[in-house]
């Protein structure tokens, strides 16, 4: 069953309000009252409906500044105002600040309900809203929330998913960036096509350009066949670019050659192959700092930044930390196979007052672990205390980190060279002597990455 529409309405005359909303839940809309414009901006902080009806004459802030509050916090929510005393100037002013519509007292029913019509079909841009209201619920089933910001956003990326603009997603780790631009590709005329992701700051510099534009046979030693970078795999998709503020200065330079002309040319070619393409990219970084340290292109930024969504911390949406829990609770419990029914109070409060540094990622962690230990059909408080403070306790030294980036870059170098120490050495920038060296450090035997022969599929 499709959900109905939600329409607040906003009168300091209770009988009207009330003759309203029983109009319009009898038309098949649920309904939000409120009798005045203070309450009904309390209301927005906690929901987001589809559309506000609102009086203009009220004591206190009246429907044209309540509009005013409106449009700057979001200004794709339709406002429709009802008024005794309109005049065709005032009507026409209105449309132009931008209110859908604009009604005399006493107002046809029809009329009324024709605009709200049009105003919904609108918002939704779609001649059926029923088959509006299924696709809205498709493209955003992964995105758990109750907290209006995050409404309002999911609004704009409604928006965004129609045309083909660059879309920059900014916002802490963990906070669900990449469920943000999945969102768009899928909500877009581009969702049956591929939606190909990669992180920029996890590969190493010397790989990211054949990983993002593809390689030619003979374009270095190693190049043992044509290659296909994740361009040409995105064709008539979504290329989502993670982590975009930690790509090198070098690749910034040929991405936005990239974008500018719609073209690539793979490592070692000299032809140019065409590409359609919309970029999504995400980053964690102050990109306008990064830009005054010398560290990120502003042209480039302007060029991805058509369109910015900022994610909001969640602990910046608290609102939604029972919601999310519970989600992986039942995701976890049917994985594991456990009967779990939820959070003992105790367990529910430290949820809430925890600070999240890791955001969405670290909420779900700590719920698989819970759900992992458990014994008993709640969640308890030591549980989550304990696996709290143990992931604390698992970050990992400095210098192991380290240790662990340089064997995995060692590891993607000997792949992509086939085994060959010299041109290993050569990417990696390093002589021969030291690369073996480093090899040594990490026991790593270059000659199980060369090719093998067909008599010996040993390892």
């Amino acid at each position: 069953m499709v959900p109905s529409k939600k329409i607040l309405i906003v009168d300091d005359d209770s009988d009207l309000l009330e003759l309203l909303s029983i109009r319009l839940t009898a038309a098949g809309f649920e309904t939000i009252v409120a009798t005045s414009a203070e309450a009904a901006l309390n209301c927005l902080d906690i929901t987001r409906p589809h559309l506000v009806i609102s009086d203009m004459q009220m004591s206190g802030m009246d429907g044209m500044a309540l509009f005013e509050h409106i449009h700057q916090a979001n200004p794709t929510l339709p406002v429709i105002i009802l008024t005794a005393y309109g005049t065709i100037p005032d009507a026409v002013a209105a449309v132009q600040r931008g209110i859908f519509g604009y009604l005399t007292k006493p107002y046809d029913p029809k009329t009324l309900l024709d605009q709200i019509d049009q105003a919904l079909r609108l918002t939704c841009n779609s001649g059926n809203n029923e088959s509006c209201e299924e696709s809205r619920v498709a493209w955003r089933k992964s995105i758990i929330t109750q907290n209006a910001e995050m409404e309002d956003i999911l609004t704009k990326v409604e928006r965004v998913a129609e045309g083909n603009a660059s879309v920059l997603l900014l916002g802490e780790s963990g906070v669900g960036k990449e469920l943000f631009a999945r969102a768009i590709h899928q909500a877009s005329k581009r969702c049956r096509q591929p939606f190909v992701t990669i992180n920029c700051a996890a590969i190493p510099e010397q790989l990211l350009e054949s990983e993002l534009f593809g390689h030619v046979k003979g374009a270095f030693t190693g190049a043992i066949r044509d290659h296909k970078g994740l361009f040409q795999l995105a064709e008539g998709g979504t290329l989502f670019l993670d982590e975009i503020g930690d790509m090198p200065l070098l690749l910034q330079v040929k991405l936005l050659h990239a974008l500018q002309e719609r073209i690539i040319r793979p490592v070692g070619s000299t032809q140019p192959i065409p590409i359609d393409v919309r970029i999504i990219s995400a980053t964690h970084r102050d990109l306008k700092a990064e830009i005054t340290a010398g560290n990120f292109r502003e042209d480039l930024y302007y060029r991805l930044y058509v369109v910015g969504l900022t994610i909001p911390s969640l602990a910046q949406r608290r609102e939604d930390i029972p919601l999310l829990a519970n989600h992986f609770l039942r995701t976890f419990a049917e994985k594991y196979e456990k009967e779990i029914n939820g959070f003992s109070p105790e367990a529910t409060n430290l949820l809430l007052s925890a600070s999240w540094p890791g955001n969405v990622r670290q909420l779900m962690n700590i719920i698989e672990q819970s759900v992992v230990l458990s014994a008993n059909p709640l969640i308890s408080y030591q549980l989550v205390y304990d696996a709290m403070h143990q992931e604390e306790a698992q970050l990992v030294s400095f210098e192991e980190a380290r240790k662990q980036f340089e064997r995995n870059y060692l590891v993607r170098l000997l792949k992509i060279t086939a085994g060959n120490v010299t041109q290993a050495a050569r990417l990696a920038k390093r002589n021969r002597t030291e690369f073996y060296k480093l090899l040594q450090r990490h026991q790593l035997d270059f000659t199980l990455y060369k090719p093998k022969e067909k008599s010996k599929e040993f390892c």
